[in-house]
């Protein structure tokens, strides 16, 4: 990662197997599957392959469903699967057909359910930043407030796999940065079109958000996402630079272009109070990598296992589950999406130390795991199809609605 290089020690668990493959493939994942384990697949279209085939993982056989991408290929591009709104869900194999992907995977962890706060609809919103076609939709949670497993120690929501303007893909972090500002003040912006909201900030939600109600923005806590919902609260509608509304509670429905919602909890809803009607306001907003000079077409979270060929340290090596993941080769030139098969006979998965090795196995030099268990979901063309098929077996036993996914494109 340009900017921030980073580099991990060893981690706990390997995978003989793949470690001896990884010798073979290299880094142009130009390799067969692993020696040994049972395999088909074959083309997808232009600079895209699919294969399939068995892993020995530590609690028993898990089955591997791998794309091969070559973005060196000028037909060949990757760009986020989403359903139009960022609060909102749908199906790999809908959004991959409706945007016209060659193939896909699922992609971040989400605001799924809201069992804690009665009463509070759950947003679907993925957790951390998301670009599609060059386009910011949000901004990240904070860490206390995301869904998933446990992050590696040292990184953070503002993670992201992402593929740049210059073609190449790349792991870096994407950090909000952004202002409220009227004649009398200054406000840092704490959030953009995020479920969760920092506590005492204020965030902006746009007609990226949704139809959705804000009011999960306000609930938990920086720490604890189960925490009771604010309240004190305030929200401020803003019209091309003009206040024209103000309310004591978020709201929900569409956001129509050229508007910008402001929604304060503790200290920014005292701050949102003092705005008038008529008011003139300037929202800015942006989110800088940390990776020096790089702008993505595409970006979602998630969180890295892999990095520089080495795994990060402290990956969980004891709880196996259905994966999906992203791994990074040849200088960022080429991608490798694996999904794992959640059918019954498979389910045990890998642990996350495995996944690391798994991708180094495939040719990673690095790697970042996306949302599992029955959001696992890889989908491609069969020959002479215009519409995808699912090639895993997801293991709710039918695709789940997700946020997003990375789409891979050809022609």
């Amino acid at each position: 990662m340009a900017g921030r290089r980073r580099r991990w020690g060893a981690g706990r668990s390997a995978l003989a197997f793949l470690t001896a493959f990884a010798a073979l493939a290299g880094a142009g994942l130009a390799g067969a599957a692993p020696a040994g384990a049972v395999q088909k697949g074959g083309r997808v279209a232009p600079g895209v392959t699919y294969e399939e085939f068995d892993i020995e993982a530590a609690k028993g056989v898990t089955h591997a469903h791998v794309l091969r991408v070559d973005l060196g290929d000028p037909r060949v591009r990757v760009d986020l699967l989403h359903p139009g709104a960022v609060a909102a869900r749908a199906r790999v194999s809908a959004m991959a057909d409706t945007q016209g992907a060659v193939a896909g995977v699922n992609g971040d962890f989400f605001n799924i359910t809201e069992t804690q706060h009665p009463g509070v609809e759950a947003t679907g919103a993925s957790v951390g930043p998301a670009i599609a076609s060059g386009r910011t939709l949000k901004a990240a949670v904070p860490v206390g407030q995301r869904f998933g497993p446990e992050l590696p120690p040292g990184t953070t929501t503002e993670e992201v796999f992402g593929v740049g303007t210059d073609g190449r893909a790349r792991l870096d972090r994407l950090t909000l940065a952004g202002s409220v500002r009227t004649a009398e003040a200054r406000l840092p912006l704490g959030g953009l079109n995020q479920y969760a909201l920092p506590v005492g900030s204020v965030g902006a939600f746009t007609s990226e958000w949704g139809s959705v109600s804000r009011v999960r923005a306000t609930c938990g806590t920086d720490t604890d996402r189960a925490a009771p919902c604010s309240e004190d609260t305030y929200e401020v509608t803003v019209r091309d630079g003009i206040v024209v509304s103000a309310a004591d509670a978020p709201g929900g429905g569409p956001i129509a272009a050229g508007t910008t919602v402001l929604v304060g909890r503790e200290a920014g809803a005292q701050q949102l109070r003092k705005f008038s009607t008529g008011e003139r306001v300037e929202v800015e907003h942006s989110l800088v990598a940390a990776a020096d000079g790089v702008a993505y077409r595409l970006a979602l979270g998630g969180y890295p296992v892999l990095s520089g060929g080495q795994p990060l340290p402290g990956l969980d090596d004891t709880a196996s589950a259905v994966r999906t993941a992203v791994g990074i080769a040849d200088d960022g030139r080429r991608v490798v999406l694996l999904a794992l098969d959640g059918a019954a006979a498979y389910r045990s998965g890998l642990t996350i130390a495995e996944v690391a090795t798994t991708m180094r196995g495939l040719g990673a030099q690095d790697a970042f795991s996306l949302d599992g268990g029955g959001s696992s979901t890889l989908v491609a063309r069969k020959p002479g199809a215009s519409t995808v098929t699912v090639r895993n077996h997801p293991s709710g036993g039918a695709e789940r609605l997700v946020p997003n996914g990375i789409g891979v494109f050809s022609g």
